[in-house]
């Protein structure tokens, strides 16, 4: 795999890591937010799907930090994470 390939994967997972923590916590501030016509299970359902949304956030920063031990640990890698702007 080349370097740029690694640097995009990186940069692709902390995205989707970025939009998942987002959307996680909407779904968690919408189950603690009261509600009249709410029933319990939407609550329920609201704090599932906000703990998916933060578990699946979390395993996609950690392929994100891999990618970057992986670039950081070889000379070249380090080169081109110099070069690169943080998107």
């Amino acid at each position: 795999m080349s370097l740029k390939q690694m640097f995009e994967r990186m940069s692709d997972y902390r995205n989707f890591g970025i939009v998942l923590l987002a959307v996680g916590s909407l779904f968690f501030i919408g189950s603690i937010i009261p509600s009249d016509g709410q029933v319990m299970v939407d609550k329920y359902i609201s704090t599932v799907a906000s703990s998916v949304f933060l578990v699946i956030s979390i395993i996609f920063f950690a392929l994100s930090k891999s990618y970057r031990n992986k670039l950081i640990q070889t000379e070249e890698g380090q080169e081109y994470l110099m070069n690169q702007k943080r998107p």
